[in-house]
């Protein structure tokens, strides 16, 4: 018996047509690495040379005045200790590296979230380059939100001037 060659043509058409429509599936990187040492309260350099610039947050800058800067140091400095392994983790809907050459990633120490950890204890707040807000932008949010609500690390410290479109702004006093 021969069977209707258009059937089979049209059906195979359709379903090129939805697999086509549909977003591609998103790929997420991560890989383990060794920290060498914390740069300073957003950053870190890996065994290797590698430099992370944590993805999604920003902490105040040390050596330029900025209210919590040393102090977003330590918190990250009591999160990852050189030697410690760590999980990094990409974002495909955002950059990998930043202009300065650093790798873009969450970091993740065992369980833990090191990004959301930072900004859930006040020592960085969310911050989404370009308005870009990435996989974990609501937990990034909300604890923002929690710790400037209890007046959390730089939140009870320092006069803050934050919106998540750019880069903390804290000062004494």
């Amino acid at each position: 018996m021969v069977r209707p060659v258009v059937p089979l043509v049209a059906a195979v058409a359709s379903a090129v047509a939805v697999l086509t429509a549909c977003a591609e599936p998103e790929i997420v990187l991560s890989w383990e690495a060794t920290v060498e040492r914390v740069a300073d309260g957003d950053s870190l350099v890996l065994k290797g040379g590698d430099r992370v610039r944590l993805l999604q947050i920003d902490a105040p800058e040390l050596g330029e005045g900025e209210c919590y800067g040393r102090e977003a140091l330590r918190a990250l400095d009591q999160l990852l200790q050189p030697g410690d392994r760590v999980l990094l983790e990409t974002d495909p809907g955002l950059d990998g590296a930043d202009r300065h050459g650093r790798l873009l990633r969450y970091v993740h120490s065992g369980n833990t979230n090191v990004n959301v950890e930072l900004v859930r204890r006040g020592a960085a707040t969310a911050f989404f380059l370009g308005g870009d807000q990435g996989r974990h932008a609501k937990p990034l949010l909300a604890a923002t939100e929690d710790a400037r609500n209890d007046r959390r690390g730089m939140w009870g410290t320092c006069s803050v001037t934050w919106n998540p479109r750019r880069q903390v702004e804290t000062r004494y006093g």
